[in-house]
């Protein structure tokens, strides 16, 4: 369940993101080769590398086609573990790097039953909605190992959004930062970054936190 861009500017009531699923899985090849090999992220993906391992163990939740986050992280030396709501984003992973794990999954019951260096839900954690966000910490906390870097993005503020994707909506919600600090403090992890629209990422709001519970 991967994002197609940053966090939508303008507000609306409708938090229905189990659609999403639907919208990827009828769009992935257009999607995937929209989103091409273009990595604006790539100084937040160095961040979140300084703090692993060599050679650590990386889960791309909401990883797309694996491009071209993954492939980054992949030539960093991580071992990169994909999961996709879409079967076909899944294949378009399959095909590219055989030799590494990709699973079809829902994040919002994602359990893996191993633990990572490293977790990355970038452009795909914001399309929950609020109340399955506020789960998530758990299911992170249960797959991060000692020291665990964690990286997502969200939206600016608290509120639901609503862009599009092909004529489709596309929903997003967001939680307030205190919220956000209060969740990942509860779960065990630090903030480490946080910068709201960082106008040298193409406006994301980015959120890099480690584990500080093993």
């Amino acid at each position: 369940m991967p994002g197609h861009s940053a966090y939508p500017k303008f507000a609306t009531m409708n938090p229905d993101a189990d659609r999403i699923i639907e919208l990827y899985q009828r769009h992935a090849r257009a999607w995937a080769q929209e989103r091409g090999n273009r990595l604006m992220e790539r100084a937040w993906l160095d961040r979140f590398g300084a703090l692993l391992p060599a050679g650590a163990a990386v889960l791309d939740i909401g990883c797309g086609s694996g491009e071209p986050i993954a492939r980054y992280l992949i030539q960093q030396g991580c071992h990169v573990t994909g999961v996709d709501s879409s079967p076909e984003l899944i294949a378009l992973c399959s095909a590219s790097f055989p030799d590494l794990a990709w699973h079809i999954a829902d994040m919002r019951t994602l359990a893996l039953t191993r633990r990572f260096d490293g977790l990355l839900a970038w452009d795909s954690f914001f399309h929950l909605c609020t109340d399955d966000q506020r789960r998530m910490f758990a299911i992170f906390r249960n797959h991060a190992a000692p020291r665990a870097a964690l990286m997502f993005t969200s939206g600016p503020a608290h509120g639901e959004a609503i862009g599009s994707y092909r004529g489709e909506p596309l929903d997003h919600a967001s939680l307030d930062a205190a919220e956000y600090r209060a969740l990942l403090n509860a779960n065990g992890f630090e903030v480490v970054a946080h910068v709201i629209e960082d106008p040298d990422c193409g406006n994301h709001t980015v959120w890099l936190a480690q584990f500080e519970t093993g």
